[in-house]
């Protein structure tokens, strides 16, 4: 294998230094397989330790910090973040397998993210509160909630991480991250980057490593006060029982099944644009995407075949290149995973429409075409997280039927609907059983600075971004006084 653009090998942050790993991994460029983009330092359970018992240390003086200095070392975070974005995106890119667009403007939301933490430091909310009872004064105040373990996935290793970490500074929590160890030189660039920006040593650590040695540690620690996870459901499951367990707070985030409805009256035109980028683009890798198109039966076989070419016509190669709309899979298991329900839609008799199948370039990489099926809602396909390029289309009698269908589902992230009927619309974004709705928008694309997150098997805890992440990374203080 050759390697990438040289820069330097990715190491642990622990305590406010630099430190090797027990072992080492290789992390490789899905849209070249020959290429090493990152040789990354691994670590041991008693590294993961170190750096909680690091964080642990850290916290009494941090907690105490004025808001001023959080907000200024937030707000340094986030204008290095914005002034390197293209930098930054192009390793996302090769990392992860984004097309540059993309993973540009992910970067760039990281930084915007830090931005608005770094006022959000300046304005955590507090109350004064009369009391029943003459000459006592009653008030309401917000404590860091302690030590933060945070665990993010590979699908957006710049902006999952921020919408942690920023908000967990922002409110005085110290903090152990552990990215995904398919994007550890992400991980890696984000940490060099708060690492200057004047944190005493122990207030942020970054641990790589696997979920079984780094992860478990995070989640089973006595000095770790709270985790925040985004992944899938059976390790957030998991990570919810230990957590209840010893009485440790989380926060979940583990995926969707999100449906995309449209409905006869529709602009058929828009509604192919927003299933096309909320099912395909970022390779279908979303927890948002719309991998559910309930489409109302008079306009099913005129939306499928507009669909359908424009998935014909959709641009699949190397991240890098101009002009791709889709990139490669993520890595050789996840494409597997991809082509695997490919197979199980074709034998449980959905009907293939286009795409689901290998594809080479110029390069080797994990390349496949964007698949799509027509559907019943029985179809594993219909029920079941793929997270690939890969999408089924349900036919729906009418609206109620339609919203049926879109709350038939496990679970309850994000629902879109496309409509020009205002009736419907306001029907909708009141009865979908979901955390967030899009109304003639991709169900994927969400702004940096509002809640996000879901019910049912989608999400646990508070929710996440936005001036909503004060609930989890805070605990709430009730003083009295005698006047």
């Amino acid at each position: 294998m050759k390697r990438g653009d040289s820069q330097p090998t990715p190491r642990h942050y622990i305590n406010g230094r630099w430190v090797s790993g027990s072992t080492t991994g290789t992390s490789i460029n899905p849209s070249d397989t020959r290429e090493v983009v990152a040789e990354y330092a691994r670590a041991d359970r008693n590294q993961a330790e170190e750096a909680i018992r690091a964080a642990a240390d850290a916290l009494p003086s941090w907690s105490l910090s004025t808001p001023q200095r959080r907000a200024d070392a937030l707000d340094q975070i986030g204008s290095e973040i914005l002034a390197r974005k293209d930098e930054l995106g192009t390793l996302l890119a090769r990392e992860e397998g984004k097309t540059l667009p993309e993973a540009v403007g992910e970067v760039a939301r990281a930084g915007q993210i830090f931005k608005f933490f770094a006022g959000e430091a300046l304005r955590v909310p507090g109350d004064t509160i009369a009391s029943v009872r003459p000459g006592v004064q009653v008030d309401v105040t917000r404590e860091p909630v302690g030590v933060v373990g945070l665990i993010t996935p590979w699908n957006f290793p710049f902006a999952i991480p921020a919408w942690k970490i920023a908000p967990a500074l922002a409110y005085g929590n110290t903090v152990v991250f552990k990215p995904a160890e398919l994007v550890p030189a992400c991980g890696w660039a984000l940490t060099d980057i708060v690492s200057r920006c004047g944190l005493p040593a122990g207030v942020f650590n970054l641990v790589m490593g696997s979920g079984r040695e780094v992860g478990q540690t995070l989640v089973d620690h006595p000095l770790v006060n709270a985790l925040s996870f985004t992944g899938s459901v059976p390790t957030g499951e998991r990570i919810l029982q230990a957590a209840s367990a010893r009485r440790a707070k989380a926060q979940l985030e583990m995926g969707g099944k999100n449906p995309l409805v449209v409905l006869a009256d529709a602009d058929l035109e828009q509604a192919v644009d927003c299933a096309l980028q909320g099912a395909y683009f970022s390779t279908g890798q979303r927890c948002t995407a719309s991998s559910r198109l309930i489409v109302e039966a008079k306009v099913h076989d005129a939306f499928v075949a507009r669909l359908r070419q424009r998935l014909v016509d959709l641009k699949v190669g190397h991240a890098l290149e101009r002009g791709i709309e889709m990139g490669p899979v993520v890595d050789k298991n996840q494409l597997d995973q991809d082509l695997a329900y490919i197979e199980i839609a074709r034998n449980e008799g959905a009907e293939h429409v286009w795409g689901g199948e290998r594809l080479q370039r110029a390069t080797p990489g994990h390349y496949m075409s964007p698949a799509l099926f027509l559907a019943r809602p029985e179809h594993r396909i219909a029920r079941e997280e793929v997270f690939g390029p890969v999408a089924c289309v349900l036919r729906a009698d009418d609206y109620d039927h339609a919203l049926a269908l879109a709350n038939d589902t496990p679970f309850g992230l994000c629902a879109g609907l496309c409509t020009t009927s205002l009736k419907h619309a306001m029907h909708f974004k009141r009865h979908a059983d979901v955390g967030m709705t899009m109304v003639n928008l991709p169900t994927a694309g969400v702004d940096f600075h509002v809640p996000f997150g879901g019910r049912k098997a989608s999400s646990h805890g508070a929710r996440e971004q936005g001036r909503y992440a004060v609930e989890f990374f805070t605990t709430v203080k009730t003083g009295y006084m005698l006047a």
